[in-house]
């Protein structure tokens, strides 16, 4: 009997922690025909974010990466030291050199389901439009952020350049990706990879609801269902888990910090079976 192939999908995978690090180097696919997701935050420095995807790429038999908010960090301590847009293009170029598809590909589709589906990776930014209660703006929500202490580390490492804001950052990203999704053949489902939630109610569970700022935007509230999606796949959050919206089924694919999963009991990285439980349409 000849094996489906399965859409497999991770995140945070954040392998500047060795504990992270080995569960990186312990993954294998369990079938070669396997593709396996990849949405963000696979580290900091440039050379590990190679170093992790190289290696995965060699396991699997497509491995798609959407971008997280730490591959985008320029820290002092990286041999690497570009910003902004042009890191990012530096590391798709690298993806694009090792066969790792990233949001600047077409995107595959993926044939191992009951009809094709259109495997969309996306790279959003976020623009503090996830406020917290009672602010009215940027600036409101921001100050609040401040006043209890909660501030994304984005503010120190993550740089716009050439774009004058994050949030101007996230406005170009909208408007290239919103164009890339709409010329997706409509009669074929999507999964849509994003490292951020498109919706901002798996913010809610945050235990500091202030950080929900640096979590995504409202622009892509109703991408899901523009889209024609069948499963969208996220991270960032650190709280792994499976949410429905609309009917469409919403999974968070993170791993997270040593000091998260271990309380868990884990003993190796999670690898999330997209298409589980059959076709999610």
């Amino acid at each position: 009997m000849t094996r489906t192939p399965k859409l497999l999908a991770t995140s945070d995978l954040h392998v500047t922690y060795q504990e992270n690090r080995d569960f990186v180097a312990a993954i294998e696919a369990p079938s070669p025909d396997d593709w396996l997701i990849v949405a963000g935050d696979v580290g900091e420095k440039f050379h590990d974010i190679e170093w992790a995807l190289d290696l995965l790429r060699k396991r699997f038999a497509k491995v798609i990466w959407s971008p997280g908010n730490h591959e985008l960090w320029t820290t002092k301590d990286d041999a690497v030291q570009t910003r902004g847009e042009v890191r990012y293009k530096q590391i798709v170029e690298m993806c694009r050199s090792i066969d790792v598809v990233t949001p600047e590909d077409p995107y595959p589709v993926f044939e191992g389901s009951a009809a094709p589906l259109v495997v969309a990776p996306l790279f959003t930014l976020y623009d503090y439009t996830f406020r917290p209660e009672g602010t009215h703006d940027q600036v409101s929500a921001l100050a609040k952020a401040h006043e209890a202490g909660v501030v994304c580390t984005d503010e120190y490492f993550l740089f716009p350049d050439p774009f004058p804001s994050r949030e101007a950052w996230c406005e170009s990203r909208i408007v290239e990706t919103e164009r890339r999704l709409s010329e997706v053949d409509p009669a074929l489902k999507t999964v849509l990879i994003n490292h951020y939630p498109l919706v901002r109610e798996p913010t809610r569970v945050l235990r500091y609801p202030e950080f929900a700022l640096w979590c995504g935007t409202e622009r892509t509230a109703d991408w899901h269902l523009r889209f024609n999606c069948a499963e969208m796949v996220y991270g960032h959050l650190h709280i792994p888990r499976t949410t429905r919206h609309d009917g469409i089924r919403f999974d968070e694919v993170s791993l997270g910090y040593p000091r998260e999963w271990k309380p868990r009991g884990l003993t190796g990285a999670r690898l999330v079976d997209v298409l589980r439980e059959g076709d999610p349409r």
